[in-house]
Protein backbone atom coordinates (compact mmCIF):
# COMPACT_ATOMS: atom_id res chain seq x y z
CA UNK A 1 0.00 0.00 0.00
CA UNK A 2 1.07 3.20 -0.97
CA UNK A 3 1.55 5.92 2.07
CA UNK A 4 2.83 8.82 0.62
CA UNK A 5 0.12 11.25 -0.09
CA UNK A 6 1.71 12.61 -3.07
CA UNK A 7 2.18 9.28 -4.50
CA UNK A 8 -1.38 8.13 -3.84
CA UNK A 9 -2.34 11.23 -5.72
CA UNK A 10 -0.17 10.62 -8.59
CA UNK A 11 -1.71 6.82 -8.78
CA UNK A 12 -5.06 7.88 -8.48
CA UNK A 13 -4.89 10.36 -11.67
CA UNK A 14 -3.40 7.46 -13.81
CA UNK A 15 -5.98 5.45 -13.13
CA UNK A 16 -8.84 7.77 -13.38
CA UNK A 17 -7.80 9.45 -16.38
CA UNK A 18 -7.83 6.06 -18.32
CA UNK A 19 -11.28 5.28 -17.31
CA UNK A 20 -12.42 8.59 -18.48
CA UNK A 21 -10.64 7.79 -21.56
CA UNK A 22 -12.06 4.37 -21.70
CA UNK A 23 -15.64 5.91 -21.17
CA UNK A 24 -15.08 8.64 -23.75
CA UNK A 25 -14.67 6.19 -26.20
CA UNK A 26 -17.84 4.72 -26.01
CA UNK A 27 -19.33 8.22 -26.00
CA UNK A 28 -17.73 9.91 -29.07
CA UNK A 29 -20.45 7.73 -30.89
CA UNK A 30 -23.24 9.20 -28.80
CA UNK A 31 -25.97 11.38 -30.99
CA UNK A 32 -26.50 14.86 -30.23
CA UNK A 33 -29.75 13.94 -28.89
CA UNK A 34 -27.84 12.04 -26.59
CA UNK A 35 -25.75 14.02 -25.22
CA UNK A 36 -28.37 16.97 -24.91
CA UNK A 37 -30.74 14.65 -22.62
CA UNK A 38 -27.66 13.58 -20.62
CA UNK A 39 -26.79 16.89 -20.20
CA UNK A 40 -29.88 18.17 -19.12
CA UNK A 41 -30.07 15.58 -16.84
CA UNK A 42 -27.58 16.55 -14.94
CA UNK A 43 -28.46 20.33 -14.91
CA UNK A 44 -31.79 19.30 -13.24
CA UNK A 45 -29.92 17.53 -10.36
CA UNK A 46 -27.99 20.18 -10.03
CA UNK A 47 -30.69 22.98 -9.67
CA UNK A 48 -31.92 20.00 -7.18
CA UNK A 49 -29.53 20.70 -4.96
CA UNK A 50 -27.80 24.23 -5.44
CA UNK A 51 -29.02 25.05 -1.84
CA UNK A 52 -27.37 21.89 -0.10
CA UNK A 53 -23.80 22.59 -2.14
CA UNK A 54 -23.66 25.72 -1.83
CA UNK A 55 -23.62 25.02 2.26
CA UNK A 56 -21.21 22.20 1.93
CA UNK A 57 -19.27 24.99 0.02
CA UNK A 58 -19.41 27.23 2.70
CA UNK A 59 -19.04 24.46 5.51
CA UNK A 60 -16.06 23.21 3.95
CA UNK A 61 -14.09 26.44 3.04
CA UNK A 62 -15.06 29.27 5.10
CA UNK A 63 -15.42 30.74 2.05
CA UNK A 64 -18.52 33.26 1.10
CA UNK A 65 -22.11 32.80 2.21
CA UNK A 66 -24.81 30.04 1.08
CA UNK A 67 -27.33 32.43 -0.53
CA UNK A 68 -25.20 34.04 -3.41
CA UNK A 69 -23.33 30.47 -3.78
CA UNK A 70 -26.89 29.10 -4.49
CA UNK A 71 -27.24 31.78 -7.46
CA UNK A 72 -23.95 30.74 -8.67
CA UNK A 73 -24.86 27.46 -8.36
CA UNK A 74 -28.43 27.95 -10.69
CA UNK A 75 -26.32 30.26 -12.75
CA UNK A 76 -24.38 27.11 -13.85
CA UNK A 77 -27.10 24.43 -13.37
CA UNK A 78 -29.97 27.13 -15.06
CA UNK A 79 -28.53 30.13 -17.48
CA UNK A 80 -26.13 27.82 -18.47
CA UNK A 81 -28.36 24.26 -19.57
CA UNK A 82 -30.60 27.04 -21.22
CA UNK A 83 -27.92 28.64 -23.17
CA UNK A 84 -26.17 25.90 -24.37
CA UNK A 85 -29.87 24.30 -26.02
CA UNK A 86 -29.65 24.05 -29.75
CA UNK A 87 -26.03 24.12 -30.03
CA UNK A 88 -24.93 22.03 -32.38
CA UNK A 89 -21.58 20.39 -30.53
CA UNK A 90 -21.50 16.57 -31.70
CA UNK A 91 -21.10 15.74 -35.34
CA UNK A 92 -21.73 17.94 -38.49
CA UNK A 93 -21.75 21.75 -37.25
CA UNK A 94 -23.09 23.14 -40.29
CA UNK A 95 -23.14 23.21 -43.95
CA UNK A 96 -21.93 26.12 -46.15
CA UNK A 97 -23.02 25.69 -49.65
CA UNK A 98 -22.11 28.44 -51.56
CA UNK A 99 -18.73 27.62 -50.17
CA UNK A 100 -18.51 23.89 -50.63
CA UNK A 101 -17.32 23.69 -46.78
CA UNK A 102 -18.96 21.17 -44.44
CA UNK A 103 -17.50 21.78 -40.97
CA UNK A 104 -17.89 18.89 -38.10
CA UNK A 105 -16.58 18.91 -34.23
CA UNK A 106 -14.14 16.85 -33.33
CA UNK A 107 -14.13 16.37 -28.85
CA UNK A 108 -10.87 17.05 -27.62
CA UNK A 109 -11.10 13.54 -25.25
CA UNK A 110 -10.61 14.07 -21.66
CA UNK A 111 -10.84 17.13 -20.01
CA UNK A 112 -8.62 18.09 -17.02
CA UNK A 113 -10.47 20.21 -14.91
CA UNK A 114 -8.55 22.39 -12.20
CA UNK A 115 -11.02 23.76 -9.49
CA UNK A 116 -10.87 26.57 -7.16
CA UNK A 117 -11.74 26.71 -3.53
CA UNK A 118 -13.50 29.71 -3.90
CA UNK A 119 -16.29 28.80 -6.23
CA UNK A 120 -15.92 24.96 -5.56
CA UNK A 121 -19.32 23.51 -6.56
CA UNK A 122 -20.44 26.34 -9.13
CA UNK A 123 -17.23 25.81 -11.56
CA UNK A 124 -17.95 21.88 -10.60
CA UNK A 125 -21.05 22.29 -12.22
CA UNK A 126 -19.95 24.36 -15.03
CA UNK A 127 -17.01 22.12 -15.98
CA UNK A 128 -18.86 19.10 -15.81
CA UNK A 129 -21.78 20.33 -18.25
CA UNK A 130 -19.71 22.05 -20.98
CA UNK A 131 -17.22 18.85 -20.90
CA UNK A 132 -20.17 16.60 -21.43
CA UNK A 133 -21.97 18.73 -23.94
CA UNK A 134 -18.83 18.90 -26.31
CA UNK A 135 -18.70 15.21 -26.22
CA UNK A 136 -15.55 14.79 -23.93
CA UNK A 137 -14.84 13.06 -20.79
CA UNK A 138 -13.83 15.04 -17.40
CA UNK A 139 -11.62 14.51 -14.87
CA UNK A 140 -12.02 17.35 -11.96
CA UNK A 141 -8.86 18.07 -9.71
CA UNK A 142 -10.18 19.58 -6.18
CA UNK A 143 -8.57 22.30 -4.61
CA UNK A 144 -7.14 20.73 -1.43
CA UNK A 145 -9.70 22.97 0.77
CA UNK A 146 -12.33 22.02 -1.28
CA UNK A 147 -12.65 18.02 -2.08
CA UNK A 148 -15.55 17.17 -0.24
CA UNK A 149 -17.90 19.62 -1.71
CA UNK A 150 -16.21 19.00 -5.07
CA UNK A 151 -16.41 15.61 -5.33
CA UNK A 152 -20.13 15.43 -3.23
CA UNK A 153 -20.98 17.85 -7.03
CA UNK A 154 -19.22 15.47 -9.61
CA UNK A 155 -20.56 12.19 -7.68
CA UNK A 156 -24.31 13.88 -7.96
CA UNK A 157 -23.84 14.97 -11.93
CA UNK A 158 -22.04 11.60 -12.50
CA UNK A 159 -25.25 9.44 -11.58
CA UNK A 160 -27.10 11.80 -13.09
CA UNK A 161 -25.48 11.10 -15.94
CA UNK A 162 -25.94 7.29 -15.54
CA UNK A 163 -28.97 7.66 -15.46
CA UNK A 164 -29.53 9.16 -18.76
CA UNK A 165 -27.50 6.84 -20.55
CA UNK A 166 -23.76 7.99 -19.97
CA UNK A 167 -21.10 5.41 -19.85
CA UNK A 168 -19.72 4.54 -17.12
CA UNK A 169 -16.79 6.35 -15.58
CA UNK A 170 -17.02 9.33 -17.80
CA UNK A 171 -16.86 11.99 -14.86
CA UNK A 172 -14.32 11.66 -12.56
CA UNK A 173 -13.01 13.14 -9.52
CA UNK A 174 -9.98 13.05 -7.23
CA UNK A 175 -10.20 12.19 -3.70
CA UNK A 176 -6.74 12.39 -3.09
CA UNK A 177 -5.78 16.13 -4.06
CA UNK A 178 -2.26 17.37 -4.18
CA UNK A 179 -0.07 19.62 -6.27
CA UNK A 180 1.89 16.60 -7.50
CA UNK A 181 -1.17 14.94 -8.78
CA UNK A 182 -2.60 18.25 -10.12
CA UNK A 183 0.31 18.24 -12.45
CA UNK A 184 0.64 14.87 -13.41
CA UNK A 185 -3.35 14.96 -14.88
CA UNK A 186 -2.48 18.28 -16.91
CA UNK A 187 0.56 16.28 -18.22
CA UNK A 188 -0.92 12.89 -18.99
CA UNK A 189 -0.36 11.21 -21.90
CA UNK A 190 -4.79 11.08 -22.22
CA UNK A 191 -5.16 14.43 -21.07
CA UNK A 192 -6.66 16.35 -23.86
CA UNK A 193 -7.21 20.06 -22.74
CA UNK A 194 -6.76 21.81 -19.69
CA UNK A 195 -9.53 24.18 -17.85
CA UNK A 196 -7.48 26.01 -15.20
CA UNK A 197 -9.11 28.34 -12.67
CA UNK A 198 -7.40 29.23 -9.73
CA UNK A 199 -4.30 31.42 -8.88
CA UNK A 200 -1.67 32.71 -11.01
CA UNK A 201 0.69 29.68 -10.13
CA UNK A 202 -1.73 26.92 -10.99
CA UNK A 203 -2.57 28.79 -14.19
CA UNK A 204 0.61 28.94 -15.10
CA UNK A 205 1.27 25.00 -14.52
CA UNK A 206 -1.39 24.58 -16.78
CA UNK A 207 0.21 26.91 -19.51
CA UNK A 208 3.38 25.04 -19.00
CA UNK A 209 2.05 21.82 -18.92
CA UNK A 210 2.55 21.14 -23.09
CA UNK A 211 -1.22 20.62 -23.45
CA UNK A 212 -3.65 22.92 -24.87
CA UNK A 213 -5.04 24.88 -21.52
CA UNK A 214 -7.95 27.71 -20.59
CA UNK A 215 -6.60 29.59 -17.96
CA UNK A 216 -7.74 33.05 -16.55
CA UNK A 217 -5.39 35.65 -15.20
CA UNK A 218 -6.74 37.80 -12.04
CA UNK A 219 -8.95 40.54 -12.26
CA UNK A 220 -8.81 44.16 -10.67
CA UNK A 221 -12.07 45.41 -12.27
CA UNK A 222 -12.62 49.40 -11.69
CA UNK A 223 -15.92 51.16 -12.16
CA UNK A 224 -16.09 53.99 -13.12
CA UNK A 225 -19.36 56.25 -12.70
CA UNK A 226 -19.74 59.05 -15.51
CA UNK A 227 -21.27 62.15 -14.48
CA UNK A 228 -24.62 61.23 -16.27
CA UNK A 229 -24.86 58.00 -13.83
CA UNK A 230 -28.24 57.25 -12.28
CA UNK A 231 -26.39 58.00 -9.38
CA UNK A 232 -28.82 55.52 -6.73
CA UNK A 233 -28.70 53.23 -9.01
CA UNK A 234 -25.18 52.77 -9.79
CA UNK A 235 -24.22 52.69 -6.31
CA UNK A 236 -26.98 49.94 -5.17
CA UNK A 237 -25.47 47.98 -7.61
CA UNK A 238 -21.86 48.64 -7.15
CA UNK A 239 -23.08 47.34 -3.92
CA UNK A 240 -24.87 44.40 -4.77
CA UNK A 241 -21.67 43.11 -7.30
CA UNK A 242 -18.94 44.07 -4.32
CA UNK A 243 -20.91 42.33 -1.68
CA UNK A 244 -21.80 38.80 -3.71
CA UNK A 245 -20.52 36.08 -1.71
CA UNK A 246 -18.16 38.41 0.09
CA UNK A 247 -15.94 39.21 -3.30
CA UNK A 248 -14.90 35.94 -4.60
CA UNK A 249 -15.78 36.11 -7.87
CA UNK A 250 -12.93 37.55 -9.79
CA UNK A 251 -15.29 40.20 -11.51
CA UNK A 252 -16.45 41.86 -8.59
CA UNK A 253 -15.86 45.43 -8.43
CA UNK A 254 -12.22 46.25 -6.56
CA UNK A 255 -12.54 50.37 -7.20
CA UNK A 256 -15.27 53.28 -7.52
CA UNK A 257 -13.76 56.05 -10.21
CA UNK A 258 -16.16 58.48 -9.79
CA UNK A 259 -16.32 62.43 -11.43
CA UNK A 260 -15.94 65.32 -8.52
CA UNK A 261 -19.53 66.63 -9.33
CA UNK A 262 -21.18 63.81 -8.35
CA UNK A 263 -19.00 63.41 -4.59
CA UNK A 264 -22.10 64.34 -2.19
CA UNK A 265 -23.76 61.91 -4.27
CA UNK A 266 -21.66 59.04 -4.42
CA UNK A 267 -21.42 59.58 -0.78
CA UNK A 268 -24.68 59.91 0.37
CA UNK A 269 -25.77 56.89 -1.52
CA UNK A 270 -22.56 54.43 0.34
CA UNK A 271 -23.92 55.38 3.39
CA UNK A 272 -27.49 54.86 2.84
CA UNK A 273 -26.19 51.10 1.10
CA UNK A 274 -24.55 50.47 4.72
CA UNK A 275 -20.84 50.85 3.34
CA UNK A 276 -18.27 51.68 6.08
CA UNK A 277 -15.65 54.57 5.06
CA UNK A 278 -12.31 53.54 6.80
CA UNK A 279 -10.00 56.22 8.17
CA UNK A 280 -6.42 56.52 7.69
CA UNK A 281 -5.43 53.96 10.37
CA UNK A 282 -8.27 51.89 9.52
CA UNK A 283 -6.71 51.87 5.40
CA UNK A 284 -3.24 51.31 7.39
CA UNK A 285 -4.56 48.23 9.25
CA UNK A 286 -6.55 46.50 6.40
CA UNK A 287 -3.24 46.75 3.75
CA UNK A 288 -1.43 45.23 6.33
CA UNK A 289 -4.07 42.70 7.06
CA UNK A 290 -5.40 41.72 3.56
CA UNK A 291 -2.13 42.66 1.53
CA UNK A 292 1.14 39.66 2.10
CA UNK A 293 4.80 41.15 1.29
CA UNK A 294 4.72 39.18 -1.88
CA UNK A 295 1.56 40.79 -2.92
CA UNK A 296 -0.69 38.32 -2.83
CA UNK A 297 -4.41 38.60 -0.71
CA UNK A 298 -4.07 36.86 2.81
CA UNK A 299 -5.97 33.62 2.23
CA UNK A 300 -7.68 34.44 5.91
CA UNK A 301 -9.51 37.40 4.32
CA UNK A 302 -10.28 35.91 1.16
CA UNK A 303 -14.87 35.51 0.87
CA UNK A 304 -15.02 36.97 4.63
CA UNK A 305 -17.92 39.28 6.12
CA UNK A 306 -16.71 42.97 6.38
CA UNK A 307 -17.20 42.83 10.12
CA UNK A 308 -15.07 39.87 10.04
CA UNK A 309 -12.52 41.49 8.20
CA UNK A 310 -12.48 44.76 10.13
CA UNK A 311 -11.88 42.47 13.44
CA UNK A 312 -9.44 40.92 12.34
CA UNK A 313 -7.88 44.50 11.40
CA UNK A 314 -8.24 45.80 14.65
CA UNK A 315 -11.59 48.04 14.71
CA UNK A 316 -15.20 47.08 14.56
CA UNK A 317 -17.84 48.38 12.48
CA UNK A 318 -21.98 48.11 12.40
CA UNK A 319 -23.57 44.65 12.51
CA UNK A 320 -25.49 45.58 9.16
CA UNK A 321 -21.88 47.05 7.08
CA UNK A 322 -22.41 45.72 3.62
CA UNK A 323 -18.60 46.49 2.31
CA UNK A 324 -15.69 48.46 3.80
CA UNK A 325 -14.71 51.69 1.46
CA UNK A 326 -11.07 53.60 1.52
CA UNK A 327 -10.06 56.32 -0.31
CA UNK A 328 -7.30 56.45 -2.46
CA UNK A 329 -5.41 59.28 -4.88
CA UNK A 330 -2.96 56.93 -6.60
CA UNK A 331 -2.16 52.80 -7.77
CA UNK A 332 0.51 50.72 -7.23
CA UNK A 333 2.35 49.53 -4.78
CA UNK A 334 2.71 51.98 -2.58
CA UNK A 335 -1.17 52.00 -2.53
CA UNK A 336 -1.80 48.04 -1.41
CA UNK A 337 -5.81 48.55 -1.58
CA UNK A 338 -5.39 49.43 -5.53
CA UNK A 339 -4.89 45.38 -6.29
CA UNK A 340 -7.76 42.82 -6.44
CA UNK A 341 -8.75 42.20 -3.12
CA UNK A 342 -11.43 39.19 -2.96
CA UNK A 343 -13.17 39.93 -0.33
CA UNK A 344 -15.58 43.18 0.19
CA UNK A 345 -13.08 45.51 0.43
CA UNK A 346 -13.69 48.88 -2.04
CA UNK A 347 -10.94 51.52 -3.04
CA UNK A 348 -12.73 54.77 -4.04
CA UNK A 349 -10.96 57.98 -6.41
CA UNK A 350 -12.36 61.05 -7.17
CA UNK A 351 -11.18 62.53 -10.60
CA UNK A 352 -11.96 65.96 -12.09
CA UNK A 353 -13.34 64.93 -15.39
CA UNK A 354 -14.13 61.63 -17.66
CA UNK A 355 -10.45 62.01 -19.31
CA UNK A 356 -8.87 61.39 -15.80
CA UNK A 357 -11.36 58.90 -14.41
CA UNK A 358 -10.41 56.72 -17.89
CA UNK A 359 -7.07 57.39 -16.96
CA UNK A 360 -7.21 55.58 -13.37
CA UNK A 361 -9.48 52.39 -14.84
CA UNK A 362 -6.89 51.98 -17.14
CA UNK A 363 -3.73 51.69 -14.99
CA UNK A 364 -5.67 49.82 -12.23
CA UNK A 365 -6.35 47.33 -15.20
CA UNK A 366 -2.69 47.37 -15.35
CA UNK A 367 -1.93 47.03 -11.96
CA UNK A 368 -3.48 43.78 -11.63
CA UNK A 369 -6.42 42.71 -14.22
CA UNK A 370 -5.30 43.00 -17.54
CA UNK A 371 -7.72 41.53 -20.14
CA UNK A 372 -10.69 40.82 -17.30
CA UNK A 373 -13.25 43.07 -16.74
CA UNK A 374 -14.35 47.02 -16.20
CA UNK A 375 -17.73 48.51 -15.51
CA UNK A 376 -19.41 51.87 -16.14
CA UNK A 377 -22.18 53.55 -15.28
CA UNK A 378 -23.95 56.30 -17.89
CA UNK A 379 -26.18 57.01 -20.10
CA UNK A 380 -24.30 59.02 -22.59
CA UNK A 381 -23.64 56.40 -25.36
CA UNK A 382 -20.91 58.07 -26.91
CA UNK A 383 -18.98 58.39 -23.76
CA UNK A 384 -19.94 54.33 -22.89
CA UNK A 385 -18.31 53.69 -26.27
CA UNK A 386 -15.53 55.91 -25.82
CA UNK A 387 -14.32 53.70 -22.58
CA UNK A 388 -15.29 50.67 -24.07
CA UNK A 389 -12.60 51.35 -26.61
CA UNK A 390 -10.05 52.52 -24.35
CA UNK A 391 -10.05 50.01 -21.60
CA UNK A 392 -7.44 47.29 -22.11
CA UNK A 393 -10.37 44.78 -20.61
CA UNK A 394 -12.27 42.22 -22.52
CA UNK A 395 -15.44 42.22 -20.43
CA UNK A 396 -16.71 46.54 -20.31
CA UNK A 397 -20.08 45.75 -18.48
CA UNK A 398 -22.83 48.64 -18.70
CA UNK A 399 -24.79 49.75 -16.13
CA UNK A 400 -24.81 46.27 -14.04
CA UNK A 401 -23.32 44.25 -11.14
CA UNK A 402 -19.92 43.23 -12.41
CA UNK A 403 -19.77 39.50 -11.55
CA UNK A 404 -23.51 39.36 -12.35
CA UNK A 405 -22.62 41.09 -15.70
CA UNK A 406 -19.61 39.37 -16.49
CA UNK A 407 -20.79 35.65 -16.03
CA UNK A 408 -23.98 36.01 -18.13
CA UNK A 409 -26.33 36.72 -14.95
CA UNK A 410 -27.53 40.13 -16.59
CA UNK A 411 -26.19 40.16 -19.57
CA UNK A 412 -25.85 38.29 -22.94
CA UNK A 413 -22.55 37.45 -22.59
CA UNK A 414 -21.91 33.43 -22.68
CA UNK A 415 -22.98 32.04 -19.03
CA UNK A 416 -19.42 30.79 -17.58
CA UNK A 417 -17.13 30.68 -14.74
CA UNK A 418 -14.09 30.39 -17.00
CA UNK A 419 -13.67 34.39 -18.09
CA UNK A 420 -10.53 34.65 -20.74
CA UNK A 421 -7.79 37.79 -20.33
CA UNK A 422 -6.64 37.00 -23.76
CA UNK A 423 -3.74 37.68 -24.88
CA UNK A 424 -2.11 40.60 -23.29
CA UNK A 425 -2.83 38.44 -19.90
CA UNK A 426 -0.97 35.64 -21.63
CA UNK A 427 -4.69 33.55 -22.28
CA UNK A 428 -5.21 31.81 -25.26
CA UNK A 429 -9.08 33.20 -25.23
CA UNK A 430 -10.67 36.51 -23.99
CA UNK A 431 -13.82 34.45 -24.51
CA UNK A 432 -16.34 33.67 -21.85
CA UNK A 433 -15.29 30.08 -21.81
CA UNK A 434 -18.31 27.65 -22.56
CA UNK A 435 -18.88 24.02 -24.89
CA UNK A 436 -17.37 25.90 -28.66
CA UNK A 437 -14.40 25.83 -27.09
CA UNK A 438 -13.59 22.19 -26.07
CA UNK A 439 -13.95 20.48 -29.35
CA UNK A 440 -11.97 20.78 -32.74
CA UNK A 441 -13.50 21.71 -36.02
CA UNK A 442 -12.81 19.29 -38.75
CA UNK A 443 -13.55 21.24 -42.16
CA UNK A 444 -14.35 19.53 -45.57
CA UNK A 445 -13.68 21.42 -48.29
CA UNK A 446 -14.35 20.80 -51.84
CA UNK A 447 -12.87 22.21 -55.02
CA UNK A 448 -13.93 25.34 -56.84
CA UNK A 449 -11.00 26.44 -59.23
CA UNK A 450 -7.93 25.89 -60.14
CA UNK A 451 -4.40 26.91 -59.19
CA UNK A 452 -4.38 28.48 -62.31
CA UNK A 453 -7.71 30.43 -61.87
CA UNK A 454 -6.60 31.37 -58.45
CA UNK A 455 -3.17 32.79 -59.42
CA UNK A 456 -4.06 33.99 -62.84
CA UNK A 457 -2.41 31.93 -66.15
CA UNK A 458 -0.60 34.96 -67.98
CA UNK A 459 3.31 33.54 -68.15
CA UNK A 460 4.59 36.85 -68.08
CA UNK A 461 4.14 38.94 -64.62
CA UNK A 462 1.07 40.12 -64.23
CA UNK A 463 -0.19 44.03 -63.03
CA UNK A 464 -1.27 43.68 -59.66
CA UNK A 465 -5.13 42.88 -59.60
CA UNK A 466 -7.48 45.30 -57.84
CA UNK A 467 -8.52 43.37 -53.87
CA UNK A 468 -12.65 42.41 -53.92
CA UNK A 469 -13.20 45.54 -51.62
CA UNK A 470 -11.84 47.69 -54.31
CA UNK A 471 -13.84 46.53 -56.71
CA UNK A 472 -16.75 46.84 -54.50
CA UNK A 473 -16.13 50.69 -53.60
CA UNK A 474 -15.55 51.63 -56.74
CA UNK A 475 -18.69 49.95 -58.08
CA UNK A 476 -21.00 51.48 -55.85
CA UNK A 477 -19.12 54.44 -55.59
CA UNK A 478 -20.43 55.13 -59.21
CA UNK A 479 -23.85 54.64 -57.82
CA UNK A 480 -23.62 57.13 -55.09
CA UNK A 481 -23.53 54.12 -52.10
CA UNK A 482 -20.73 52.42 -49.57
CA UNK A 483 -19.75 49.11 -49.48
CA UNK A 484 -21.72 47.02 -46.98
CA UNK A 485 -20.30 43.43 -47.47
CA UNK A 486 -17.78 42.55 -49.10
CA UNK A 487 -17.04 39.12 -47.76
CA UNK A 488 -18.92 37.60 -50.71
CA UNK A 489 -16.81 35.75 -53.54
CA UNK A 490 -17.97 34.50 -56.67
CA UNK A 491 -17.55 31.06 -57.12
CA UNK A 492 -17.40 28.85 -59.62
CA UNK A 493 -19.72 28.83 -62.57
CA UNK A 494 -21.98 25.47 -63.63
CA UNK A 495 -21.17 24.44 -67.12
CA UNK A 496 -24.50 25.75 -68.47
CA UNK A 497 -23.49 29.19 -68.02
CA UNK A 498 -21.63 28.79 -71.74
CA UNK A 499 -19.64 31.75 -73.76
CA UNK A 500 -21.74 30.45 -77.03
CA UNK A 501 -24.58 32.61 -75.43
CA UNK A 502 -25.09 35.63 -77.27
CA UNK A 503 -26.18 39.04 -75.74
CA UNK A 504 -29.71 40.60 -75.93
CA UNK A 505 -30.69 44.50 -75.95
CA UNK A 506 -34.00 46.10 -75.85
CA UNK A 507 -33.81 50.01 -76.69
CA UNK A 508 -33.46 52.17 -73.95
CA UNK A 509 -31.83 49.55 -71.32
CA UNK A 510 -28.70 49.98 -69.29
CA UNK A 511 -26.75 48.29 -71.90
CA UNK A 512 -23.62 48.42 -68.97
CA UNK A 513 -23.25 44.51 -69.12
CA UNK A 514 -24.26 44.05 -72.78
CA UNK A 515 -22.49 43.64 -75.73
CA UNK A 516 -23.57 47.12 -76.84
CA UNK A 517 -21.26 48.96 -74.79
CA UNK A 518 -18.22 47.40 -76.18
CA UNK A 519 -16.26 48.96 -79.27
CA UNK A 520 -17.76 48.45 -82.38
CA UNK A 521 -16.33 48.45 -85.67
CA UNK A 522 -16.36 51.30 -87.67
CA UNK A 523 -17.60 51.59 -91.48
CA UNK A 524 -16.77 55.03 -93.67
CA UNK A 525 -18.91 56.23 -96.38
CA UNK A 526 -17.36 55.84 -99.41
CA UNK A 527 -18.26 56.70 -103.38
CA UNK A 528 -17.05 53.56 -104.54
CA UNK A 529 -19.92 51.64 -105.33
CA UNK A 530 -20.48 48.04 -104.51
CA UNK A 531 -19.06 45.35 -105.61
CA UNK A 532 -20.32 41.74 -106.07
CA UNK A 533 -19.05 39.67 -103.47
CA UNK A 534 -17.12 36.47 -103.68
CA UNK A 535 -15.37 33.38 -102.51
CA UNK A 536 -12.33 34.98 -102.64
CA UNK A 537 -12.87 38.28 -100.31
CA UNK A 538 -11.36 38.35 -96.93
CA UNK A 539 -14.16 37.19 -94.37
CA UNK A 540 -15.12 40.29 -91.94
CA UNK A 541 -14.10 41.12 -88.90
CA UNK A 542 -14.63 39.05 -85.89
CA UNK A 543 -17.15 40.95 -83.76
CA UNK A 544 -15.15 41.74 -80.53
CA UNK A 545 -15.53 39.89 -77.29
CA UNK A 546 -17.36 40.48 -74.72
CA UNK A 547 -15.53 41.73 -71.36
CA UNK A 548 -16.34 40.74 -68.09
CA UNK A 549 -17.90 42.85 -65.50
CA UNK A 550 -16.10 43.52 -61.90
CA UNK A 551 -19.18 43.53 -59.96
CA UNK A 552 -22.72 42.05 -60.09
CA UNK A 553 -25.11 42.25 -57.14
CA UNK A 554 -28.93 41.35 -57.01
CA UNK A 555 -30.10 44.76 -58.51
CA UNK A 556 -27.61 44.36 -61.70
CA UNK A 557 -29.76 40.89 -62.11
CA UNK A 558 -33.11 42.31 -61.71
CA UNK A 559 -32.43 45.01 -64.74
CA UNK A 560 -30.78 42.61 -66.86
CA UNK A 561 -33.97 40.71 -66.68
CA UNK A 562 -36.35 43.34 -66.94
CA UNK A 563 -34.27 44.44 -70.21
CA UNK A 564 -33.82 40.55 -71.60
CA UNK A 565 -30.11 40.74 -71.48
CA UNK A 566 -27.13 38.94 -70.53
CA UNK A 567 -24.20 40.17 -67.71
CA UNK A 568 -20.64 39.08 -68.90
CA UNK A 569 -18.38 37.80 -65.98
CA UNK A 570 -15.24 36.55 -65.61
CA UNK A 571 -13.15 34.30 -63.49
CA UNK A 572 -12.65 37.58 -60.71
CA UNK A 573 -16.06 38.67 -60.84
CA UNK A 574 -17.12 39.24 -57.44
CA UNK A 575 -21.33 37.66 -57.68
CA UNK A 576 -22.87 38.45 -54.38
CA UNK A 577 -24.79 35.43 -53.48
CA UNK A 578 -28.09 36.84 -53.74
CA UNK A 579 -27.32 37.90 -57.33
CA UNK A 580 -26.40 34.42 -58.25
CA UNK A 581 -29.53 32.77 -56.81
CA UNK A 582 -31.71 35.75 -58.23
CA UNK A 583 -30.01 34.78 -61.91
CA UNK A 584 -29.23 31.06 -61.93
CA UNK A 585 -33.14 30.20 -63.43
CA UNK A 586 -32.88 32.24 -66.66
CA UNK A 587 -28.79 31.64 -67.46
CA UNK A 588 -28.44 35.48 -67.33
CA UNK A 589 -24.74 35.32 -66.09
CA UNK A 590 -22.38 34.51 -69.02
CA UNK A 591 -18.81 33.62 -69.08
CA UNK A 592 -17.11 36.03 -71.20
Amino acid sequence: MLEDKDLVSIQEVRTKVEKAYAAWQKYRAYSQAQVDAIVERMAAAGRANAERLAALAVEETGYGNVKDKIAKNLLNADLLPRKMRGMRTIGMLREIPEERIVEYAVPVGVVAAILPTTNPTSTAIFKILISLKSGNAIVLSPHPRAVRCTCATADLLYRAALEAGAPEDIVQCLGYASLDGTNALMRHERTGVILSTGGHGIVRAAYSSGKPAFGVGPGNVPVLIERTADVPDAIAKVIEGKSFDYGTVCSSEQAIVAEDVLKDRVLAELKSGKAHFCNAEQKQALSKLLVTPNWTINPLCVGQAPTKIAAMAGFTVPPETSILVAELDGVGKQHPLSMEKLSPVLALYWVKDFASGMNICESLLRFGGLGHTCAIYSTDDARIREYAQRMPANRVLVNTPAPQGSTGITTNVFPSMTLGCGAAAGNITSDNVGPQHLYNIKRLAYAVRSAAEAFGTSAQPAAPKPLAADIVDRFLTRRGASRADDRFLSSALPNRFSSSAQPQTKSGADDRFSSSALPQPQTTKSNVPPQASCACEAPAPAPPKPQAVDFVCEEDVRQAIKHSRKIYIGPRTIVTPAARDLASPGDILVLA
